[in-house]
């Protein structure tokens, strides 16, 4: 399971969840020291929270949207995480910018713990997607949870 987009030649990809929207955070005292931004190239004036993605060897990149032109950017920042957990509780703490899913931060965002910039520009993630390869014959068993995760 991970988020869909490229498909290998023999595998097939089964939607199992929506867009996840994604959010651009920072507690009110990170704002009391650095002006929010207004467009997303101006991050790189910005303490940015990376997540570090092992499988892939990189950081994870911020998407954007404008206009319906998308865009991605390789922030840069003084610290960098491997959960998004961390990266949250560090955004609290007012140690800079996250990138997180909205659903991650809502609760902070409700009690006024974290604010949210960039909101125009945001763009969601692709849905999470079930990958499995392409074989004439699977079982069963995994034809029904597979059948199953598409009528969701």
């Amino acid at each position: 399971v991970r988020l869909g987009e490229e498909v290998h030649k023999d595998m097939i990809a089964v939607p199992i969840s929506p867009e996840v929207p994604m959010a651009v955070v920072g507690a009110l005292e990170y704002f009391s020291r650095y002006p929010k931004p207004k467009n997303p190239k101006q991050l790189v004036d910005h303490r940015c929270l990376v997540l570090s993605l092992p499988s892939h060897g990189a950081v994870n990149e911020w998407r954007f949207t404008r206009r319906g032109k998308n865009s991605s950017i390789r922030v840069n920042g003084p610290l960098t995480f491997n959960t998004i957990d961390l990266i949250k509780d560090a955004a609290v703490s007012g140690m800079g910018l996250a990138y997180l899913p909205l659903d991650q931060v809502q609760e902070n965002l409700d009690a006024g713990l974290l604010s949210r910039v960039l909101d125009t520009w945001m763009q969601p993630l692709p849905a999470y997607h079930l990958y499995y390869p392409n074989r004439r014959h699977s079982s069963p068993a995994f034809r029904l949870i597979v059948d199953a995760l598409k009528h969701r």
